[in-house]
This record gives structure tokens, sequence and C-alpha cells, in this order.
């Protein structure tokens, strides 16, 4: 525990600092107001350390029982009103969805049995508020470049995980930000197993086209931020939660894959408009990838590996 404690703390302070002075070079490069630059800076700073929470047992699970739904609203509040200093207008309603989604995924499996039906009723709530319209009144864009709308799905989706482990008490995942040696190497291979079929997919069915390579900056960043951030999101969503699910329910681990690499790919029907029928097909040739590499490595952050390096190489030389 106190080992947690300490990585946690060490995590928490590194992190302020890189993201601080990340923050304050981005805005002085982009001209954003000082007045607006800190306001979103500080909103980034305080929903930092509510992010690092899950990935630390010892600290999450200090805020297991009923002491969750007000941790939770309180992550999703407090960066909301940081942000309102000068990098967002305050309105009470806006303050209201994020408190009452927050409280919603607190109180759930609380309240709720833990069944398939329900189970089904929270990963909806979480995809509408995440894939809808619902957040976007609340983070508008204050200057161009300065995206703080972000800071909301962070919130939102440090809300699920926690619900999902403190409350519904999910089997372990392997959920945390730094992939292991073993992981890496795991990923890597599976990532250049999934090019040989995914690339010739890719191109064949014209959902990508060959671009002018991306700045290796670029490429880096794309990389973790999708290992930290939204590989691990999504990766932590099907892989870690859905897939033992599905694969618990039929009785049979290829068909649980199979089942959920469709899902992953149906989840991808709303990218670039809807019905965006080529992505179905391409995310969900990658997800059996991804949940492959879960199942090798025993957690999902091989299949953040897998993930995080097939976004950055679309990103890096394709469009």
């Amino acid at each position: 525990m106190a080992k947690s404690l300490n990585g946690f703390r060490a995590t928490l302070t590194i992190g302020w600092m890189a993201l601080g002075a990340a923050g304050v070079a981005y805005a002085r490069f982009r001209g954003v107001p000082a007045r607006m630059a800190a306001a979103a800076l500080a909103a980034v700073l305080v929903e930092y350390a509510f992010y690092l929470v899950p990935a630390f047992p010892a600290v999450r699970e200090r805020f297991a029982g009923w002491r969750l739904p007000a941790f939770l609203a309180a992550g999703a509040v407090l960066p909301y009103l940081a942000c309102c200093f000068g990098a967002a207008p305050f309105h009470w309603i806006s303050l209201a969805r994020l408190a009452v989604v927050a409280l919603a995924m607190g109180m759930w499996y609380l309240l709720l049995p833990r069944s398939a039906v329900f189970d089904i009723g929270f990963g909806a709530l979480v995809a509408w508020v995440l894939l809808g319209k619902f957040l976007a009144p609340v983070y508008p864009t204050p200057y161009p470049h300065v995206e703080v709308d972000i800071l909301g799905k962070l919130a939102v989706f440090q809300s699920a995980v926690l619900a999902l482990m403190l409350a519904r008490r999910v089997p372990e995942t392997g959920y945390g930000f730094l992939p292991t040696a073993r992981e890496w190497r795991i990923g890597a291979v599976h990532f250049l197993c999934f090019v040989p079929v995914g690339l010739p997919l890719a191109l064949g069915i014209h959902a990508v086209r060959f671009a002018k390579p991306a700045p290796l900056w670029v490429m880096v960043g794309t990389l973790l931020g999708y290992i930290w951030v939204i590989g691990l999101a999504e990766e932590f969503l099907f892989r870690g939660v859905m897939q033992p699910m599905i694969e618990k329910a039929v009785r049979n681990r290829a068909a649980g894959l199979a089942i959920t690499s469709l899902l992953f790919g149906l989840a991808h029907l709303w990218f670039r408009g809807f019905p965006n029928l080529r992505w179905l097909l391409v995310a969900g040739v990658m997800g059996w990838f991804c949940g492959h590499a879960r199942n090798q490595a025993g957690g999902i952050r091989a299949a953040v590996v897998v993930h995080a390096l097939t976004v950055t190489a679309w990103r890096g030389f394709f469009v």
C-alpha cells in the first residue's frame, strides 16, 4: 500500500510539472491570453489528479462504497469550476450536467443489481454521454486550438472506470499507464501481424489513403495519447470489461473475442459520419488483434499497445 501511495504522489508531482511546463509553452506558442491559459491549465492539472486514481489500487480503494458518488462528482465538477475562471463561461445547467452524470455512474451499482441487464444499461449511459452531444455545451472552445472539451470526456471515463472497479468489482484488467517490456513485445507483434491484414483491407475499401508523413512530434504525441488516454479508455471498456463478460456468457473464449471485436467495429459506425461501414470493418479486424493480445498477455496493456501503434501509423502516414 505504501509503495502504491508513494507511486501515486511521485506520478502526480512529475505529471503536474510536465503538464505545467507543456501548458505554458503551448499557450505562448499559440498566443493564448494569459488568464484563459491559466484557467485551462488549472483545470487540466485538477483533472489529472483525479484521472490517476484508478491506476493505483491503494488510492482508489479509499473511495469505495458510498464515498464513490461524491468523489466522482468532485472529479467532474472541480475541473469545470477551475475552467470557468477564464476559459469557459459558467452555467448552472452545465454544472448540473456534469454532477448528474457522475452521480448516476457512482450510484449505479450501489443501488442496482449486478446483472447483465444493468451492465448493458450502464454501458449505454457511458456511450450516450461520450458519443452524443450531452457534453458539447459544457466545454465550448474558448480560443482556437484550446479545446477543453476533453476534460468532460476524461471525467466521464474516469467515473466509468472507478464505478466498474469499485462498485461492479470487475475482475482485474491490468489497468495502468506503463506497459511492461513483455506487454510491449506482445503488442508490437500483434500490430505487425495486423498490418498485412488491415492495411490492404483499409486501402482496398478506401477507408484510408496515403499522405505526406506527419512530423515526428505528432506521431510521438499520438502514441502517448493513445497509450495513456484514448486507447487505454477503449481497451479497458472493450477488452477489459466487455470481452470477459461475453466470454463468460457464451462459455467460449474464441466466440467472446469475435463478438467483442464486432461490437468494437460497430462502435466506429459513427466515426466521420454515420453509417461508416468501412471503419466498422477495419476497426473490427483491429479489435480482434487487440483482443488476442489481451488474451495472450493476461491484461489490457498489450491491447493498448496494439491500438496505439495502429492509430499512430494511421495518423502518421495516412488520412
